[in-house]
């Protein structure tokens, strides 16, 4: 073993230290539920009268730490995706459009209930109830290191999984008679210790699919409550037997709206692909496994054709944060589990024949948390009376996707439970950044924690000059500095003094 130094033996036990405490707060539980259980969702959420025609079936496919730059309709060369490219001709694909974290958990989270994952203690990627302790050890002691000082020790944090008063899309949708089906990566709390947290207490009626991460252990395959596999051990199958559940979804709902809520394992490492498609794409593992997903994703809308469902039909494409190791933020800074713009900008694809046009663009700010709001708008239904919902509706963007909102959207940008940045129409603010790459891969070591450099902060860009966020212009404008520091203040402010969002109607 190579000689440590005295001061890194003493700085290594203290980030350990911390590590641990921070740990110990990051898990408590001890919050009373702030609104109404789950069963009294329909005296918050109700139908709009209105609204007399059959509502469009919806398919959210969400893939896994896909990089804004991995699809041919966002540059790629490297990877083939023809048919993700024929649904960006057939419909609006956004290219402003951000996760609401840069990990996994907080990020669906966010998509599934139109909040800040802040609200609902969900800063941080879940482990499974298995994960070994040198895992654990080595991803808090991470977590402090990368929030040591700037995170409030004293917030509520630390949920294990997706609160029971949440109100997803699913149980949002089930008011109006929809059919929901969840199918893949859950990773919203370990229904296997704690059944609360399994995806059919949370708005789906059936689940086929995996608890969490593939890089996480066991990891069984479910269908329903049911484990059918106790460990997947040919994981190469993975994109394709989630496909085929998905074509007896659409296949078996000809005479129900449905919606399909289909969250791919890959391209999250550690990476496979099936022999078809293996060593396939000139984009390594890692394009071969998106390749596949493509590739499936064809499959899928091939059925939702024969089965005369694709004009009534919402498709969306999107991912849940940016590029891991390999995979590409298409020359944006940063990658996952950060806050530059690599981190969370992501592709986001939508089609609606008929209402949605064809093969446009829109260069508009809008964020993950904008689709519950969207969807149920779509689909006839107001938004729950009793929270506040912080995603805005994009309706107007997908119909008019070249007009920009009349107001420029604020944008906040959570890590590990900090509110580290802010977006304001084409300037991006950060005031604190995690300086450290995480969260770490299973078999990692602490040569991982490789300091990123940012210079001094806070940092200010312009993403119309400077989408790459190279040249900080925060000496420049200092009262926009001064301007969006107080703004970040005042919502923090507000996020503590109402933490879960409680609006005065409950």
């Amino acid at each position: 073993m190579a000689k440590i130094s005295r001061r890194k033996f003493i700085g290594g036990v203290a980030i350990g230290g911390v590590g641990l405490a921070a740990g110990t707060c990051y898990f408590r539980q001890d919050t009373p539920a702030p609104f109404l259980p789950r069963r009294a969702i329909r005296d918050v959420v109700s139908l709009d009268p209105a609204f007399t025609s059959r509502p469009p079936n919806i398919i959210l496919v969400n893939c896994d730490d896909l990089g804004y730059g991995d699809l041919g309709c966002y540059g790629s060369t490297a990877v083939k995706t023809p048919h993700i490219d024929a649904l960006a001709a057939q419909g609006v694909r956004f290219t402003d459009f951000h996760a609401c974290d840069s990990v996994c958990t907080p990020s669906r989270a966010g998509l599934l209930t139109g909040r800040y994952p802040k609200r609902m203690r969900l800063d941080f990627p879940l482990f499974s109830g298995a994960t070994s302790l040198k895992v654990k050890l080595l991803n808090q002691i991470g977590f402090a290191a990368g929030a040591a000082g700037i995170m409030d020790m004293d917030s509520e944090v630390g949920a294990e999984g997706l609160n029971p008063f949440e109100i997803a899309i699913g149980d949002a949708l089930q008011q109006r008679g929809y059919r929901t089906a969840m199918i893949g990566k859950w990773h919203l709390g370990d229904f296997i210790k704690s059944p609360q947290f399994h995806p059919m207490e949370h708005g789906f009626q059936s689940f086929y699919g995996v608890p969490h991460s593939n890089d996480m252990t066991p990891f069984p395959l479910y269908r329903d409550r049911e484990k059918i596999e106790a460990e997947i051990t040919d994981r190469t199958k993975l994109s394709r037997i989630y496909t085929d559940e998905a074509i007896k979804i659409v296949e078996s709902s000809k005479d129900t709206p449905f919606f399909l809520y289909l969250a791919h394992t890959y391209p999250h490492r550690p990476l496979a692909a099936s022999a078809q498609f293996k060593d396939s794409s000139a984009g390594g593992l890692y394009g071969d496994a998106v390749e596949e997903i493509d590739w499936n994703f064809g499959r899928l809308m091939d059925t939702l054709k024969k089965a005369g469902q694709e004009k009534n039909t919402i498709v969306i494409f999107t991912s849940d944060n940016g590029p891991w190791y390999d995979g590409s933020p298409a020359g944006f800074r940063g990658r996952k589990g950060q806050s530059f713009e690599g981190g969370h900008r992501v592709p986001m694809i939508v089609r609606w024949d008929g209402m949605v046009p064809r093969g446009q663009l829109c260069d508009s700010p809008a964020m993950n948390i904008d689709v519950f709001p969207t969807l149920l708008g779509f689909a006839g239904i107001r938004t729950p009376s009793d929270r506040i919902i912080d995603g805005l509706s994009m309706a107007s963007l997908l119909t008019h996707p070249a007009e920009p909102p009349a107001t420029p959207r604020e944008l906040y940008f959570y890590h590990q439970g900090t509110l580290e940045s802010m977006r304001a129409g084409e300037w991006k603010f950060i005031r604190k950044i995690n300086h450290y790459v995480w969260p770490l891969p299973v078999n990692a070591k602490l040569g991982w924690l490789t300091r990123q450099t940012t210079g001094p902060l806070p940092l200010l860009y312009n993403l119309k000059t400077d989408p790459g966020e190279a040249y900080n212009l925060a000496g420049r404008f200092p009262d926009r500095v001064r301007d969006y520091t107080a703004r970040m203040e005042r919502w923090d402010d507000g996020m503590k003094r109402n933490l879960f969002g409680v609006t005065t109607t409950q």
